[in-house]
Parts: structure tokens; C-alpha cells; sequence
């Protein structure tokens, strides 16, 4: 068998001389570091950019939603906005309204009360004309009777004629009379004995002293002796108008008072001087 001769190569005189060179790694080895390397960075990278993606993601979720929450929520805050002026027009309406009724309701009772008050001096009116239309009538009907018994009459038609009391006549006898006749009716042309009118009552007073007078209150205002009305006794004849031309008569009781048939609607009643002043006055007793 022959041998094969290897050369031999000199050896460097370095060779001896452990290199500070690190020793070279094979390829694959490299070649698998620098994939993990890579990898690693890809996956760090990867994981980076996921956590950007996520954390970029939200504020565009965000900005994205807050444009609809800020369009509901003024919707809401429109509404209510809405509902609350609403209301308030609701209770304005409502004082408005309570505030015309209560104004009308005063206009009411102040129009009542004015209505009340027109309708009192309306009736007060009409009672005083129509106690002025019937003391016109009774003095029209008294001046009638008048003219009527002119020829009959018994008494003068002088200024002084008198009448002449007889003896014994009493003043007291003549108003006890006029005071029973007390709430008798008055009625024109009556004489008794439950209704009179002024004249009537007057003559059947002094009739019961036997003192004749005239029988209508003109000729009556012409008897007896004129006195004057500072000056007045108990049983002096009041009358109202000018003398001879009297339209009502009554007689003195004293203490300011006269009693007389006033009207239809009084009757014989006792009345005061001072609340209807008599013209004149004449004295028979």
C-alpha cells in the first residue's frame, strides 16, 4: 500500500499567538440570530404600533361620538328649555286670567252697587213726587171746594174776620181729639170718622168746642187772630202757603211738634215743625 505524502506547510511565526479576534459563527447560527433579532423587532414594533393604533383610535371614537352627545344633549337642554317657557306662558296665562276675573268681579259689584244706588234714589224720587202730586191735589181739591161753597160759607171775607170762641172752650179737648184720630187714614175730601184729610181733621177738632170753621184750609188760614210762629201756643192753626191762599193746615201740640193729616202715605201723624216749617198761624181758642 503506498503511502500519500501530505505536504507540510511552514507555520507562521504568529501562529503560536492566540488570535483577540472573536471566533466567526457559522452562518446558519447568524443567519437564526439576526431572524430573532428581526423578529423581535418586528414584534416590538407590532406591538408599539398596536398600542398607537389603540391609542389613536380613541380619540377618533371620540371625536367621532362627541358631535351626537353635544346634538342630544342640546336637544335635551332645547326641550327643556321649551317645557319651562311653556310653563311659565302657561302661569302668566293663568294670572292673566285670575286677574281679569277678579278686576271684572270688582267692575260687578261696583256696577251692583251703583245699580242699588241709582235704583234707591229713583224710588226716592218717585215717592217724593208723588207725595208732591198729592198734596198738589189736595190743595187743587181743596181750592175746588172752595170756589164750590163760596155762596154757603159762614165766615167772612175779610182779612180780620175772627171766629169767636165760646166760653169754656178748651184747647185740651180740642188735641185729646186730634190724638185719637191717630193712624187714620188720609184720604182727600174724607171727614171721618176713620179717614180725613188736612182740612176735615182740623174743623171736627174744634167742632167738638163749638168752634164752626170753614171746611177747606184757604178760609181756614183766614180766621181767628194772626200770630206769629216765635209766638205759638198749644192749639194755634198752622198753615202752609200764603193766607187765604193756604194749600194744608194742622194744629200746635207744643213742645215743636204739630199734629196733622199729612198725606196718603202717612196718614194723621204727629210730626216735628223744624223738619217742615209751617208759613203762618192763626189762633180761634
Amino acid at each position: 500500500m503506498k503511502q500519500r505524502l501530505v505536504p507540510v506547510v511552514p507555520m507562521s511565526h504568529t501562529a503560536h499567538i492566540r488570535s483577540h479576534r472573536k471566533p466567526r459563527r457559522t452562518a446558519p447560527t447568524a443567519r437564526a440570530m439576526r431572524a430573532g433579532v428581526a423578529g423581535g423587532v418586528l414584534s416590538t414594533l407590532a406591538v408599539a404600533g398596536a398600542s398607537g393604533s389603540a391609542n389613536a383610535a380613541e380619540p377618533v371614537t371620540q371625536t367621532l361620538e362627541l358631535p351626537t352627545l353635544t346634538a342630544d344633549l342640546a336637544a335635551q337642554v332645547a326641550q327643556s328649555a321649551e317645557a319651562t317657557q311653556q310653563v311659565a306662558a302657561d302661569y302668566q296665562l293663568r294670572a292673566e286670567r285670575d286677574a281679569a276675573a277678579e278686576k271684572a268681579a270688582k267692575e260687578a259689584e261696583a256696577d251692583l252697587a251703583e245699580a242699588k244706588k241709582k235704583a234707591e234714589a229713583k224710588k226716592k224720587a218717585a215717592e217724593e213726587a208723588r207725595r208732591a202730586a198729592a198734596e198738589r191735589a189736595a190743595r187743587d181739591a181743596e181750592r175746588a171746594a172752595l170756589t164750590a161753597t163760596t155762596a154757603t160759607t159762614t165766615t167772612t171775607t175779610t182779612a180780620t174776620a175772627t171766629v169767636s170762641a165760646p166760653t169754656g172752650g178748651s184747647v185740651a179737648t180740642v188735641i185729646a181729639f186730634l190724638k185719637a184720630q191717630v193712624g187714620d187714614a188720609y184720604v182727600m175730601g174724607a171727614s171721618g170718622p176713620n179717614a180725613w184729610d188736612c182740612s176735615s181733621l182740623v174743623q171736627a177738632a174744634f167742632k167738638q168746642v163749638g168752634v164752626d170753621l170753614p171746611r177747606v184750609s184757604q178760609d181756614q188760614s183766614m180766621v181767628g187772630t194772626d200770630v206769629s210762629l216765635s209766638n205759638l201756643q198749644v192749639g194755634d192753626i198752622l198753615y202752609w202757603g200764603g193766607k187765604g191762599s193756604a194749600y194744608h193746615v194742622g194744629v200746635y201740640i207744643g213742645g215743636g211738634q204739630y199734629l196733622d193729616a199729612a198725606n196718603p202715605s202717612k196718614g194723621v201723624v204727629i210730626q216735628d215743625l223744624s223738619g217742615y216749617p209751617a208759613s203762618g198761624a192763626v189762633r180761634v181758642l
